[in-house]
């Protein structure tokens, strides 16, 4: 099930979207997926007549994984960490679809990183690694942008990772996906720059939920960036960065300075 969030002429809404690829149509939900559950309203639109946004906005906290794949961690010249390397980004970096990157003037070299994103589904803490199912809500799209010369500089990668724009997420969240084979790649002004897949990923998705859920605990709407595969590079004013994920669909963000 994809669920989307979108605007039409008024507040945004949730809905399932559904159809053929090109002639898509969106059914509303009723209320907040995340609390209420899935309950149609009967109301539908095509998918082309409505705008996508975000399809969350976390409620708390947006949580990296650096260094997950060994050949994206030999190319930036670092070793690949004894266990997970965490960073947060605050909800301010998150944008969805079709929204503006727009380069943070305290830096010259921003890179694109594309990325599987876990969405968490219900508070949570501890999560034995047999039970992470239970509190993932789906799966979406997204990109990891760094401000590379404030990451070498900075002692912490706060300001690096978490500026403003830094976090797009999308198209929709995609609740059924098995994320231990998936399909990851980057395309800058249309060309094939990140090919890898999760199979590729140090830690799984599993280990990685689990791990994190011993440092913080986890609300509904938490995102997880689960890292990126070999390819990263410098991204300019007016160039186009493309995710696409098999089995969830592409997000589309174009970089303005």
């Amino acid at each position: 099930m994809r669920i989307a969030r979108f605007v039409q002429d008024s507040d945004p809404a949730y809905g399932v979207v559904g159809g053929e690829e090109g002639n898509e149509e969106i059914a509303v939900i009723k209320g907040d997926p995340f609390f209420s559950g899935v309950q149609l309203t009967g109301e539908r639109h095509k998918l082309e007549d409505v705008r996508l946004l975000a399809p969350i906005i976390p409620r708390s906290k947006v949580v990296g994984i650096g260094r997950n794949y060994a050949d994206h961690a030999a190319e930036m010249g670092n070793d690949v960490p004894p266990a997970p390397l965490m960073f947060l980004k605050p909800n301010t970096s998150v944008i969805g679809p079709n929204d503006p990157v727009v380069l943070p003037s305290f830096s010259d070299e921003v890179s694109y990183e594309a990325e599987l994103a876990v969405v968490i589904g219900r508070i949570c803490k501890d999560v034995p690694v047999e039970r992470v199912n239970e509190v993932i809500f789906g799966y979406t799209c997204a990109n990891d942008l760094t401000a590379r010369d404030a990451q070498r500089t900075d002692d912490q990668w706060a300001r690096a990772k978490g500026f403003d724009t830094s976090c797009p997420l999308g198209p929709w969240i995609e609740t059924e996906l098995d994320p231990e084979n998936t399909e990851v790649r980057g395309y800058l002004d249309g060309e094939l720059v990140q090919d890898g897949n999760t199979s590729s990923m140090i830690w799984g998705v599993k280990e990685l939920v689990s791990y994190v859920s011993q440092a913080f605990t986890l609300l509904p709407g938490d995102v997880i960036l689960t890292g990126t595969p070999a390819g990263v590079g410098i991204i300019s004013d007016g160039q186009r960065f493309e995710v696409d994920i098999e089995g969830i669909g592409r997000l589309v963000n174009t970089v303005r300075s």
